[in-house]
């Protein structure tokens, strides 16, 4: 009985394994061809990726040679060279490298004498909305700079008033920069009040805090 029984096991288990593999032929059948299709698309999808990624940092690795020999231009007293590099990083470069090639290319027109257009750089800069917002802020906060030298300044105070607030990187510099426009448009009641804010706002940097405090002295002097 129990020999019977082993063999009848043995029966079951091969109809079994049978049943099992005519199953898997049936679903090979059914799916293999995109199973197959599938492996295939993953080995090309992670060799594309792998193939861009080391396109991406020949890219950038020529990027950054472009962008150091601008700046050995910049030493060498060579504004022209360095310049005709920046143009072709900011066209053809990457994002971050496009980007630094901007602001340079503003400082040196800003160097050379060329305010106007300096300003207007860092405010293309300063207004393009794919870029971060942080470093949109500080090249408005670079163009105010060079805008205090030139007669027509009304257009920053209205820029930077909307970075005087609690969660901006730059509030500080455009308060300091907003009570020298004050200042130089003759408004020193407005002037003196940001200046007193500032000295006696404990997160501003010493530097900032230090001629604030001087301003607000010598205007209340002066009321």
């Amino acid at each position: 009985m129990a020999d019977r029984n082993a063999e009848q096991d043995n029966l079951f288990k091969e109809i079994d394994e049978d049943l099992r593999q005519q199953k898997y032929a049936d679903l090979w059948n059914k799916y293999g061809k995109v199973l197959i299709g599938a492996s295939i698309a993953l080995v090309l999808g992670v060799a594309s990726i792998k193939g861009w990624e080391a396109y991406d940092i020949n890219r950038r690795a020529t990027d950054s040679n472009l962008l150091s020999s601008a700046l050995k231009s910049i030493d060498r007293a060579n504004p022209e060279n360095a310049v005709a590099v920046l143009d072709s990083l900011i066209k053809n470069g990457t994002a971050g490298y496009s980007l630094l090639a901007q602001f340079n290319r503003a400082a040196i027109l800003a160097k050379k004498g060329e305010r106007e257009r300096a300003i207007e750089n860092y405010l293309l800069i300063a207004e393009d909305m794919r870029i971060e917002k942080i470093l949109r802020d500080m090249a408005l906060i670079m163009s105010a700079h060079l805008g205090l030298a030139g007669t027509d300044s009304n257009i920053f105070p209205g820029k930077l008033s909307k970075l005087i607030n609690a969660e901006n990187a730059w509030r500080h510099s455009a308060k300091e920069l907003s009570a020298l426009f004050a200042h130089k448009s003759g408004n020193e009641i407005k002037a003196h009040k940001l200046y007193k804010e500032l000295s006696d706002d404990a997160t501003a940097p010493s530097g900032i805090r230090s001629r604030a405090a001087e301003m607000a002295t010598l205007l209340s002097n002066r009321n």
